[in-house]
């Protein structure tokens, strides 16, 4: 693969294989706003094991590093896992000879390959990332540098590394209480995904020439063109399947773009159809979103907002011919990510907690879906039944579920799947889950 190509990869327990002599390896864990959850969600030479037991990281000893990653055992919370390598004592990313990485399913056959030949004076590296899509999970050579090193990155990605003090003790390095995310400029992180643990400060200790954990089993070094056949990793048992893959409606690398206060959003090159607009705004005055049509006037109101510090998600739709352009109207830092119907959340009987408006999916059967809202204002539900609807680039008329005013407890019945959920109007928390008939 060059850098920026992106496959598809089998839903299976990957061994991803760090070559380069001198680079450290490390994965990053990122939720829905390209941020961690907390310090078990960076798997470094520290700290080789993540809580659930999905990514483990050892060393070959040949200047190899793996990262074995269950992928059917990823938190459903976590959407991106980024592999990172950095650099000490001087050395950049142009001076590591065959940096490259690549993921091998569990008889051995590599799935994807990137050799690194980008490398300038960065002392750290975005190598690829694993995300997921559609149903299932990619792979993408991403090859960014970060002159800063790893505080860089780590900052990039919603956390500000504060540097320690000098140390009691030289050699030792020092734990670094990084603060919760915080706005940067042109970056303002997304809102976590819901059904996820709140998220909490995390703790990292910056590497400063440690060594790496000792392997958990010692491995043979990996040929270039004939990689040897490793077992697999403990794997879990599958999860539940609640219903068919999503298949409606366009797939594409999602669309970011950050700025402040009001503008004029234009999104090109995407199919028509249905998608998802993720807002996130830091600041405590009005929030307006609207698409514009193609006499560059505004058309559906997504957003019309006084709460402080608003997030959500909505649904758009990419017009027939020409862009998806969104007027924002806001007062701070803020964020836009345009996303496929297929990123969305799916529904189960596990228990979704969020804030705001928010789009779901149901691809199974016949279910009620229960709802507890904490808000004072309007809860406005609707569903979109798209089971006999084969236009797949726009959405049927919605039917409303749901339209009250303050908290309260709700059980409404769905009919069978595929439906997308909307929760057009919810400014407070809510959970949300299905009830099986």
């Amino acid at each position: 693969m060059i850098k920026g190509e992106n496959s598809f990869v089998p839903s299976v327990a990957l061994r991803i294989a760090v070559r380069g002599g001198g680079v450290d390896a490390m994965a990053l864990l990122l939720m829905d706003g390209g941020t961690v959850g907390g310090d078990g969600d960076v798997v470094f030479h520290g700290a080789p094991t993540h809580p659930s037991g999905a990514i483990r990281l050892t060393d070959a000893g040949d200047g190899t590093a793996w990262l074995d990653v269950a992928l059917t055992t990823v938190e459903e919370w976590i959407t991106r896992v980024l592999v990172v390598g950095s650099t000490e004592n001087g050395t950049t990313m142009r001076d590591v000879a065959g940096l490259s990485v690549e993921a091998f399913a569990p008889d051995g056959t590599s799935v994807a390959r990137y050799d690194v030949t980008e490398g300038g004076p960065e002392t750290a590296m975005v190598l690829a990332e694993l995300y997921r899509r559609a149903g299932g999970w990619k792979f993408r050579a991403v090859g960014q540098g970060y002159a800063n090193g790893l505080a860089g990155l780590a900052t990039d990605h919603g956390v500000d590394v504060a540097r320690p003090v000098a140390a009691q003790v030289p050699q030792v390095p020092q734990a670094v209480q990084m603060p919760a995310p915080v706005s940067a400029p042109q970056s303002v992180p997304l809102p976590a995904q819901p059904a996820q643990p709140a998220p909490h400060a995390p703790t990292f200790a910056l590497p400063q020439q440690p060594p790496m954990a000792p392997p958990v089993a010692p491995l043979a070094p990996v040929a270039p063109v004939a990689p040897p056949v490793v077992p697999p990793a403990p794997v879990a048992p599958e999860p539940v399947a609640y219903g068919p893959a999503w298949s409606y409606g366009p797939v594409f690398a999602p669309y970011t773009q950050s700025g402040r206060d009001n503008d004029v959003i234009t999104v090109s090159g995407l199919p028509p159809g249905p998608v998802v607009v993720h807002l996130e705004v830091r600041g405590d005055g009005y929030t307006g979103l609207a698409v514009l049509d193609w006499k560059n006037k505004e058309k559906d109101y997504l957003v019309n907002s006084t709460e402080d510090d608003f997030r959500g998600r909505v649904l758009a739709t990419v017009p027939r011919k020409g862009n998806l352009r969104l007027r924002l109207e806001a007062e701070g830092p803020w964020r836009v990510e345009v996303s496929p119907l297929a990123a969305a959340h799916v529904l189960t009987e596990g228990e979704v907690e969020s804030r705001g408006p928010d789009v779901l999916l149901h691809t199974g059967g016949v279910a009620d879906l229960a709802i507890q809202y904490g808000g004072d204002d309007n809860l406005i539900v609707n569903i979109f039944e798209l089971a006999r609807h084969d236009d797949h680039t726009a959405l049927p008329e919605d039917e409303n579920l749901v339209n009250e005013i303050g908290e309260r407890r709700e059980t409404v019945p769905l009919p069978a799947g595929p439906l997308v959920v909307q929760f057009e109007a919810a400014d407070g928390p809510w959970r949300a889950r299905l009830k099986r008939v």
